[in-house]
Parts: structure tokens; C-alpha cells; sequence
């Protein structure tokens, strides 16, 4: 990633260290992109979501920004993980509450996100099971598709546009409605996601009329992980 997606807002000593943002599910965006081949566009957003959850940027294959950081914990909210997090909630709660950095790891990565939010669960399928009866519930999805859809945002103003957004992990490959709900309000930037045709499991937009096309694509990590393997057993070949 370029500088100013990659570099962190702290001190010039710490980021010598290597403290920076790597962001994660590379093998996933790899995987869409090898997936998509000559049909890539130039401006692509992948949202991998699942249990785990972020919003990549990919500029002419490469990707430029992504809602992750130094560890899998930032960004969009998750199962269970918080994602972005005022970090002085966190120094409340070292100074005030006496957490050590156990605790505050259990809290940012066990015990947050859609688990913390609803507390039944962190498994979006459970959530839809309950979420007509249980208010909490109902805010966990809500506030799962407002994060993703702000990242999407964000996304969108790194790439200056786009031109098809892919939705894939076991959320955004299964989800019709999760699909539907982070869409909406984007109108703006041309998606117009056809509610009918959202809970496709392969295109959700084939029609190039309604402008940014939204596709479903199965992630394929281990696929991914078996052709760099292959490449290198080549190459040690050779």
C-alpha cells in the first residue's frame, strides 16, 4: 500500500519498529482477483465478510488501502471483535477499570463486536433468528452494516470512484439481506443494488444500466495457498 494508507499517525520511533498498517484476508482479495482475471476492473472494493471482516481498496489489481490495520482487530465491527475503537476507551479502561493488557485483549477480540452488541451471539445467523424479539439483536446487525457500509465509503474516496464491489466470506457470500442493507444509502455513487436480485448467490447486479456492479464471489484461500505452493515447488524444480 501507498504511504499514506500504509504509515500510522504515531511517533517516527515506533514505526522504524515496523508498527504499521498490514491489513489481512490477502489470500481472500488475491483469490477474487484471480477469480475476476480479464473481466478485473480498474476500481474494485472487496468486502470479505465473516466472522472476521474488511473492506479492501484494489486500484488496477493492486491493492491501495484496507480497513485493517497492524492486527485483525480494526476496522469493521465483527463476530466478536470490536473493529475501530476510540483508544481512549481503552485508556479509561486501563486507568479506571485496572485492566492489564489480558484483559483488554479478551475485550477488543472475544468479547466485543456482534457478540458484545447483542450479547447472544456472535453468529449473524443466530442474530436473524432472534432479532424480531430482541432489540439488541436487531442493533447488532444495524450497526454491522452501518460499519461495513462506512468503510465501503471510505474505500470508495481512496479509489475515487468504483466500478464493482464484490461481497464474499460466509456473511457476505450467504446474506442477502446484510448485502442489501450495507447498499443501501449509496445510491450516490451509482450502486442500486436490486433488492429482488440482492439475494443471488452469484450476481446480484448483472445489468450494467443500474450502474456499479455488486458481485457475489466464494473466497477461495485455500486455493490460493495451493497455487503459491505450486509456484514454489516449480521454481525449486527449475
Amino acid at each position: 500500500m501507498p504511504e499514506v494508507a500504509r504509515v500510522l499517525p504515531i511517533p517516527r520511533e515506533l514505526r522504524l519498529e515496523g508498527i504499521q498498517r498490514y491489513g489481512f484476508h490477502g489470500l481472500s482479495c488475491e483469490s477474487i482477483v484471480h477469480q475476476l482475471a480479464g473481466d478485473l476492473p480498474d476500481r474494485l472494493i472487496i468486502a470479505h465478510l465473516g466472522n472476521g471482516a474488511s473492506v479492501t481498496a484494489v486500484k488496477g489489481g493492486k491493492s491501495i488501502d484496507t480497513s485493517m490495520g497492524l492486527t485483525p482487530s480494526g476496522g469493521v465491527i465483527m463476530g466478536t471483535r470490536s473493529g475501530d475503537l476510540d483508544p481512549g476507551v481503552l485508556v479509561y479502561l486501563m486507568r479506571e477499570k485496572k485492566f492489564d493488557a489480558n484483559r483488554i485483549e479478551a475485550l477488543v477480540d472475544h468479547r466485543s463486536g456482534l457478540l458484545g452488541i447483542s450479547g447472544v451471539s456472535s453468529d449473524m445467523r443466530r442474530l436473524h433468528d432472534v432479532a424480531s424479539s430482541n432489540a439488541d439483536a436487531r442493533l447488532a446487525i444495524q450497526m454491522f452494516c452501518y460499519s461495513a457500509r462506512k468503510q465501503v465509503v471510505a474505500m470508495i474516496a481512496a479509489l475515487g470512484g468504483v466500478d464493482l464491489i464484490v461481497f464474499t466470506g460466509g456473511i457476505g457470500e450467504n446474506d442477502g439481506e446484510v448485502r442489501a442493507s450495507i447498499c443501501d444509502g449509496l445510491s450516490w455513487a451509482g450502486v442500486n443494488l436490486n433488492k429482488s436480485w440482492s439475494r443471488s448467490a452469484n450476481n446480484p447486479t448483472d445489468d450494467p444500466a443500474l450502474g456499479v456492479q455488486v458481485q457475489v464471489l466464494a473466497s477461495q484461500e485455500d486455493e490460493q495457498i495451493a497455487r503459491h505452493t505450486w509456484a514454489l515447488l516449480l521454481k525449486s524444480l527449475s
